[in-house]
């Protein structure tokens, strides 16, 4: 277990973190029959392949392998350690943690911090107070008017700046540490933050701030629009073990519950665009962190929504990013529409200017990405009178089509009406044009088959032949039936498991039902550090209890171990036979010839 915790205290944090209710922050879950399924963060997963277990508190991803506890799932989702899963878990509960004695906390030594002292709990915790160190610059009269003014202007409403945790870094370029340094603040994580600089300067001076949470409402990072108009017009946080940008988007804890209920979710570029959106009652709007659509984003989305609808701006690069985007999507397998405002206005300023019905409609009337690509080719063939020209913009619309082709986004019949489509317009027959996209096709599947192989989570070594069998069998049962560990025990040890996981695993489940016959799977995970044997322990669990016949198995296992048992002794009372044997003719012949005399 996690030595720094007592025993009694990780079961109660486990226990106040329902499994359900922890991996739908994370992931959308749907009823199947008596469980939970949904797609599975730990691979690229396509189809919900993960199931999650309200009873027995337990995950499952039948595709990779991924298993456990409400642990290890954070674990593998954040990054963690197990203590740091413990502690984050005990953080969401409310429950505070008491280390044991003799146990000391990381060194507080000044300096460069060391790995434990920047975990993302410590990151977060440290952003939490940044968070609320800019809302109160914000809240002063003196130093929050220019800033305050500015969200006047653009109409953005004092519930949405408490609710989005608006703030305000000074125009000074060290208050934020001074202050860090006077209210005895973790100084040293400062900088792993991305709070200030290695010159030990603010990162951000002068700027309106906002706060970026992740799905679960943890402080992860922070944008901040420049209020003097110097420098760039927004930064955000570096990357940090909690904050990456390709992989974040802004509002989606305050989104994820009306994107799951109406299956589509709506992502503009900006930050006031996001919240003007939900001041206006449109609540499934998310946005970009200042970076172009990608690959990180759509798999975050694919886990909550259906459909996606992505709302830029219309000028060209506007439209530019959003047909980058486009192509990331389809990759994704996800629905993806493309809408516009009109008028070269923002999100935000829409919505002011013609209401939340107009908005609504412009989402509504999202164009369908092959038609949107269409009409890109059409319009290309028809502006550039270059060959060059041309054979680009037919090449962007047969790599769109290839990769719908490949996410399985174009039926067959479909495929044959475009491939039509192309000829006509450009001239080549359909052959040639089969040709190119089974080209592009095969390039798609070669690169993805790649990417899948390297995400897999490695097959857990049960060892080979009959011994190994017996003694997967064995762990199965007891996972199962734990009252048979009575016989179990009368007749074999840990010791005589050979196969390094299945060892690891008989040594902490003959621990656990020595003390308690009746612990269950969830009371052994929680004495479970390592993310591996988490994975081990639920496949055993649930492929024994597939097969079922505990008793007879258990009996057969038990035969094949003792009929192992017994070959080894007898080969090694073999063995020793011959080693005696071999002593006595070598004693015998030293006597017969004590000086090796006449040997040559």
């Amino acid at each position: 277990m996690a030595g720094m915790f007592d025993n009694s205290a990780v079961v109660q944090v486990q226990q106040a973190n329902d499994i359900v209710d922890v991996i739908s922050e994370h992931v959308s879950l749907k009823r199947k029959g008596r469980e939970m399924v949904g797609l599975c963060p730990f691979h690229d997963d396509n189809r919900p392949s993960m199931n999650v277990n309200a009873v027995k508190q337990i995950f499952k991803c039948f595709a990779c392998g991924a298993g456990g506890d409400v642990f290890k799932f954070l674990q593998m989702r954040e990054n963690l350690t197990f203590p740091q899963a413990i502690e984050r878990l005990a953080e969401r509960a409310g429950i505070k943690l008491t280390r044991q004695k003799g146990r000391a906390k990381p060194s507080n030594r000044p300096g460069r911090p060391t790995s434990e002292d920047i975990d993302p709990n410590k990151l977060a915790k440290i952003n939490a107070w940044a968070a609320k160190y800019f809302q109160q610059n914000l809240q002063d009269k003196q130093k929050g008017k220019h800033a305050c003014d500015y969200l006047a202007q653009r109409r953005i409403t004092p519930e949405s700046i408490k609710n989005w945790q608006l703030g305000l870094a000074i125009n000074s370029p060290d208050d934020l540490l001074s202050t860090a340094r006077s209210k005895n603040a973790q100084v040293k994580l400062l900088e792993p933050a991305g709070l200030i600089t290695a010159q030990n300067q603010d990162k951000f001076v002068n700027r309106l701030m906002f706060t970026i949470t992740d799905v679960t409402g943890r402080v992860i990072g922070f944008g901040g629009r420049t209020l003097d108009e110097t420098g760039a017009k927004y930064i955000n946080s570096p990357t940090t073990p909690l904050f990456d940008k390709s992989n974040s988007l802004y509002g989606l804890e305050q989104a994820r519950h009306q994107i799951v209920s109406t299956g589509t979710a709506v992502v503009v570029e900006g930050y006031t665009d996001c919240i003007m959106a939900h001041q206006f009652g449109c609540t499934n709007v998310v946005a970009t962190l200042g970076t172009s659509f990608t690959a990180g984003h759509g798999r975050i989305l694919r886990r909550y929504a259906k459909k996606v609808i992505l709302l830029f701006d219309s000028d060209v690069a506007g439209i530019e990013a959003a047909n980058r985007a486009l192509d990331v999507c389809l990759a994704q397998r996800i629905d993806i529409r493309l809408a516009s405002v009109p008028e070269g206005k923002d999100p935000c300023d829409f919505l002011l200017t013609a209401g939340k019905e107009r908005f609504e409609q412009i989402l509504s009337d999202a164009v369908d990405v092959f038609q949107f690509k269409w009409n890109r080719l059409t319009a290309g063939l028809g502006s550039d009178d270059t060959l060059t020209g041309k054979r680009l913009a037919i090449e962007e619309y047969l790599q769109t089509i290839s990769t719908a082709l490949w996410a399985g986004n174009i039926s067959p019949i479909d495929r044959g009406l475009i491939v039509n489509r192309i000829s006509k317009i450009i001239g080549l027959d359909n052959k040639q044009i089969n040709a190119e996209l089974n080209n592009r096709l095969r390039h798609a599947q070669r690169a993805a088959s790649y990417n899948t192989e390297n995400q897999k989570a490695r097959p857990i070594d049960y060892g080979h032949g009959l011994f190994a069998t017996a003694q997967r069998e064995v762990l199965e049962i007891l996972l199962n039936e734990p009252k048979l560990f009575e016989i179990v025990k009368q007749k074999i040890t840990p010791e005589l498991f050979d196969v390094p996981i299945s060892r690891q695993i008989a040594e902490l489940l003959f621990e656990a039902l020595n003390t308690n016959i009746d612990s269950s799977l969830t009371e052994i995970l929680a004495k479970t550090e390592s993310v591996e044997l988490g994975n081990s322990l639920v496949e055993l669990s649930q492929t024994g209890q597939e097969k079922g016949n505990f008793q007879a198995r258990l009996a057969g296992a038990l035969d094949a171990i003792e009929r192992h048992q017994a070959q080894k002794k007898k080969l090694i009372k073999t063995i020793d036979d011959q080693k005696q044997f071999l002593r006595k003719i070598h004693e015998n012949t030293g006597k017969e010839n004590p000086h090796n005399v006449g040997m040559v």
